[in-house]
């Protein structure tokens, strides 16, 4: 195909695809889904070889939230059955953490629950990091706070905090039918943040709310814009008792088209498979793996995820190997312009007017029959409980 020719050309010179072109990776058909997997492979080869960082999460505070996010099973009003708890204490999440790094995560992400952290919030949270990083030589540490007030990001920074997580998670359009809380601008404020106090910036999209493809290729171009190191890919879980628990709009061969359009927008950026892989790829997980070059291990923070054992089978088995602590994610030249720990941005072209050809096909709702509702598990281990953690 001479779109994927030209991609490839592009996401090797790391050229901004047209919007155009991104929507024409969302409409192939599945006939050509194994041609667009190879095709964004050499992309995520040539900049990535075949390492796969693996990341580890910590939920440090879980549930009773006062923010409104549809797709969240801690959000203000949720009836869903997770676990709940205020904050760990730097040890437990010590604890926690090491599991993880002993089953080969690389990174380890410090989630809480709310709309952003108070001083004393990052206080804690600064002790926990330090804890944390006394404890496992080599490991990074990612903070997921919420929307972050003035000098936060600098004071997590001085802490030891490698990065921070703030997700974009929609389009600027339809932003508003997701939250009402808080804005898209908030977030990207956030983003900013991170970015300004020179921390790692994280930030990603949420695909199967309900989207058309002009929303997700208007989010993946708006992160290529904002320039985070890492772009995590999440499909939705739709827990029951939150406003999406009904969205069942994904296919495993949808999920590795925006995988897809997602590397040859960012070519040279870590995308991370985040959460809902094994809810929405399920056996196609391995393929996945010639897209994005990490993924988490073990659980999520509400949902439990496949076991952590079972995921460095599949890494082996499709031929790939698990990064070590000494080597740089992200390519070579990213670390010459001068980000944060190697790390890179997610392009520096601006993007064109959006495009407007869907594929009908890929933005019709699935059926009630297509729901995998068994394979949505509230997480009832790990940080929070006294039950080992699946790392």
């Amino acid at each position: 195909m001479d779109l994927l020719n030209t991609l490839v050309d592009k996401g090797l010179r790391r050229e901004l695809p047209t919007r155009d072109e991104a929507l024409a990776v969302l409409a192939t058909s599945d006939d050509d889904l194994l041609d667009v997997v190879a095709a964004a492979g050499k992309v995520r080869r040539h900049w990535f070889g075949r390492r796969v960082k693996l990341n580890y999460l910590v939920n440090l505070k879980s549930g009773l939230c006062p923010e409104d996010c549809s797709y969240c099973s801690q959000r203000l009003g949720s009836t869903a059955g997770i676990l709940k708890y205020t904050w760990l204490k730097p040890d437990q999440a010590s604890d926690a953490a090491a599991a993880g790094v002993a089953g080969g995560a690389k990174r380890v992400c410090l989630v809480a629950s709310g709309r952003g952290p108070t001083d004393r919030d990052v206080d804690r949270v600064s002790e926990t990091i330090k804890t944390i990083k006394d404890n496992n030589e080599g490991v990074e540490v990612c903070a997921c706070l919420g929307l972050l007030s003035d000098g936060q990001a600098e004071r997590l920074r001085e802490a030891g905090a490698d990065a921070y997580n703030h997700n974009l998670n929609t389009s600027e359009a339809t932003y508003g039918e997701i939250t009402t809380t808080h804005t898209y601008e908030d977030r990207v404020d956030t983003v900013q943040k991170a970015h300004a106090a020179g921390l790692s910036a994280c930030s990603g999209l949420i695909a199967g709310m309900g989207e058309t493809d002009e929303d997700l290729v208007d989010v993946v171009f708006s992160l290529r814009e904002l320039d985070p190191d890492s772009v995590p890919v999440n499909f939705l879980i739709p827990f029951e008792g939150t406003p999406l628990g009904k969205e069942w709009n994904l296919t495993p061969q949808r999920c590795l088209r925006i995988l897809a359009m997602t590397r040859f927008v960012c070519p040279d950026v870590e995308v991370r498979i985040a959460g809902g892989r094994e809810v929405h790829l399920r056996t196609m997980q391995p393929l996945a793996l010639h897209l994005a070059n990490s993924i988490f291990l073990g659980d999520y923070l509400t949902s439990e995820g496949q076991a952590g054992k079972a995921d460095l089978e599949m890494i082996a088995d499709a031929g790939f190997e698990v990064e070590g602590t000494d080597q740089v994610t992200l390519p070579e030249h990213r670390a010459a312009e001068g980000c944060h720990d190697g790390g890179g941005v997610c392009g520096s072209e601006g993007g064109g007017a959006c495009g407007s050809n869907a594929a009908p096909e890929a933005s019709e709702p699935r059926t009630a029959a297509d729901a995998r509702t068994d394979l949505v598990a509230v997480r009832r281990r790990g940080a929070g409980t006294d039950l080992a953690p699946n790392a």
